[in-house]
């Protein structure tokens, strides 16, 4: 039986059956410490227990009562949740909470679960006094250790509509493969950050189910002289027991400009006003392109109902079940760059529509060239600021 990674296998507090039913999303938990490291080997199954609370003089609905009202947010005081992903399967409302309750800025937390497994989707979302608590925090942890895991926090201002506050500057991406089985998002993150300051953080791709380290991953750069010098003096360099093997990947780039430039070319906007309007089109796609690729890489956002590719046509369909699920899958896929293409996203039309608009069938659509699964960079599904990278030579 395969063993998780170690960096996914939950404290000893955590080990218990699952539920018949899935928790409450939002909650205000009790603080608690978390003294003891994650074991080394994990029980079948998970279940978010917290722990009892240690030294905690108010309720956790007291306290951030208190701090609300210490609060004095002004009329223009902006967002005040932050996004967090790449969460572990056993990181539940409670740990989250305990990872800011120092900081007395923390209301409440909240991880997203998959609604008929009641399993966590690898996300949430954590809501502080004010605005400009959240930008102190995210200013404070987002790339710092998360407590008792070699893994580093992932934040970013979560989607809150209009007006939210975005992180749209230019990220450079290298792709690193051959990756030893132990290593985790910090130690690689790390090995580069020793030799290039703009280092932003690292991701080592795992599967969702077993937990282990697919042999690949990620590094982000804010310079793009330092990507380009990595990716020559690092080649072949070792992270852990083995020389790495560095590659191009896809870099961030402005997405609220490629949204707009693609609702301006989709052809109107009834179709992305329609509250039951599930559908996303996908223009930009290879003819290698498999109906199954895409739901590896759009069904890391929700439940998909329909995945179509038109016989002969380059673009595609996705179809889910809930549509806040729809809109985080076009506000941060759209325009990722694929194998050196960018995929062009806006609303369609249900593939069971028998009036599907002909500018989203044309044939002018070309596009990426296939590779091997691609991860979500921000998210994870997750990320606000999610790319992927088309590479050759590595299966699921």
């Amino acid at each position: 039986m395969m063993q998780p990674a170690a960096n996914s296998v939950p404290p000893p507090q955590y080990q218990m059956q699952p539920p018949q039913q899935p928790l409450q999303q939002w909650m205000q938990p009790q603080q608690s410490q978390y003294h003891m490291p994650p074991p080394q080997q994990p029980s079948g199954y998970y279940y978010q227990q917290p722990p009892p609370a240690a030294d905690a003089p108010l309720q956790p609905q007291q306290y951030a009562a208190a701090l609300a009202a210490q609060a004095q947010p002004s009329t223009d005081d902006g967002i005040r949740s932050l996004w967090i992903g790449d969460l572990q399967y056993w990181m539940d409302e409670q740990y989250l909470y305990s990872c800011f309750a120092s900081t007395g800025e923390v209301i409440s937390a909240k991880v997203i679960r998959n609604k008929q497994t009641g399993q966590s989707e690898g996300y949430g979302f954590i809501e502080f006094v004010s605005h400009a608590a959240a930008e102190r925090n995210l200013q404070t942890y987002n790339g710092s250790l998360m407590p008792n895991i070699e893994q580093t926090f992932r934040l970013n201002w979560a989607s809150m509509g209009a007006g939210e506050k975005r992180d749209n500057t230019v990220e450079y991406t290298i792709f690193v493969g051959d990756l030893a089985a132990d290593v985790t998002d910090y130690m690689l993150q790390e090995t580069f950050r020793a030799n290039y300051s703009s280092v932003r953080g690292a991701k080592v791709v795992t599967d969702r189910l077993t937990g282990r380290t697919k042999g690949y991953g990620f590094v982000r750069f804010g310079d793009e002289s330092e990507q380009l010098r990595a990716m020559t003096e690092m080649n072949g360099k070792f992270c852990s027991t083995k020389p790495m093997r560095i590659g191009p990947a896809a870099n961030k780039q402005n997405i609220d400009g490629q949204a707009k430039a693609s609702y301006q070319t989709s052809g109107g906007t009834q179709s992305e006003e329609d509250p039951s309007n599930t559908t996303i089109f996908i223009g930009n796609l290879d003819p290698n392109i498999t109906e199954e690729h895409l739901r590896q890489v759009f069904g890391h956002y929700g439940q998909l109902l329909h995945v179509k590719i038109p016989i002969g046509k380059r673009c595609g369909f996705v179809q889910y079940a809930d549509r806040n699920c729809a809109e985080e899958a076009l506000r941060l896929l759209n325009g990722t760059q694929l194998g050196g293409q960018s995929i062009r996203l806006s609303w369609g039309r249900s593939p069971s529509n028998k009036q599907v608009d002909q500018n989203q069938h044309n044939g002018a659509y070309y596009g990426y060239a296939p590779g091997y699964e691609t991860y979500g960079y921000a998210p994870a599904a997750q990320d606000p600021n999610l790319y992927h990278a088309g590479y050759t030579g590595y299966g699921n």
